[in-house]
C-alpha cells in the first residue's frame, strides 16, 4: 500500500520548450496529486462567472464579448499586446487572482486530504512571486536548439518567435539558483520518467 509523507507544495518551471507538460501528465497519471496550471486558471477567472470576468471586459472593451458571453481569446490578445500600459494593467488583474485562485485550490486539496501532492505550474513561477508558496522548485530543462526543435515542430513557431520567447525568459543559472530539484528532459520519455519516480521515491514509500 502506498502512503504519503506530509503534504506537499511543488512548484514546476522551466523554459519554453523544455517539457513541463510531459512531466506533469506522467505526474498525474502515476501519483497522488492536483496539478494547477496558472495559463488555464488565468483563462477560468475570465469566463462568465468568474472571479475577474467584467473587471477584465471593462478594461479591455465590450467588443471582445461574443454572443455566448465568452471571451474572443484572439480579439482580446491583439488588443492587449498592442498597447503596453493595457497589457499592464490586464496583468495587475489577472496576476493576483491566479494567485488567489491558487492559494485556495491548494488549501481545499491539503483540507480534502485525496492528494499527498499539489503541483504548481507558471511561466513566471518565480517572477510573480510563488517561491513563499512552495515547499519545492522543480526545473525542467534541456537545451536551446532542442528546445527550438520541439516549438517549431510541434507548435510551428518561426525562428524569430522562439527567440523573442526564449530573450524574455530566465537563463538556466537564473533558474538553477531557485530550483531545488533539476529534471533533464533531452532524453527518452524513459529517461525523464525514470528521473520523477526517483524524486518521488524520496516522498512515497511501497509497504
Amino acid at each position: 500500500m502506498k502512503r504519503n509523507k506530509p503534504f506537499r507544495v511543488i512548484g514546476i518551471t522551466g523554459g519554453v520548450g523544455a517539457g513541463k507538460s510531459v512531466v506533469l501528465n506522467y505526474l498525474k497519471e502515476k501519483y497522488p496529486c492536483e496539478i494547477l496550471v496558472a495559463d488555464d486558471i488565468g483563462n477560468e477567472v475570465k469566463m462568465p462567472g468568474g472571479r475577474c470576468y467584467e473587471a477584465f471586459i471593462e478594461l479591455v472593451g465590450t467588443d471582445i464579448v461574443l454572443k455566448d458571453g465568452t471571451i474572443d481569446r484572439a480579439k482580446a490578445a491583439e488588443k492587449i499586446f498592442a498597447d503596453d500600459a493595457l497589457l499592464d494593467e490586464v496583468n495587475a488583474l489577472i496576476h493576483p487572482a491566479v494567485k488567489d485562485e491558487v492559494r485556495e485550490r491548494t488549501a481545499k486539496a491539503k483540507e480534502e486530504g485525496k492528494v499527498g501532492f499539489v503541483f504548481i505550474e507558471a511561466a513566471l513561477l518565480i517572477e510573480a512571486g510563488y517561491l513563499p508558496e512552495l515547499d519545492e522548485l522543480w526545473y525542467v530543462c534541456a537545451g536551446e536548439s532542442l528546445r527550438a526543435k520541439r516549438l517549431k515542430e510541434a507548435r510551428g513557431y518561426s525562428e524569430e518567435r522562439i527567440e523573442g520567447i526564449m530573450e524574455q525568459q530566465l537563463t538556466e543559472e537564473e533558474f538553477r539558483k531557485y530550483a531545488d530539484r533539476v529534471i533533464v528532459n533531452a532524453g527518452t520519455i524513459e529517461e525523464l520518467k525514470e528521473q520523477i519516480d526517483n524524486i518521488m521515491g524520496d516522498y512515497l514509500w511501497q509497504e
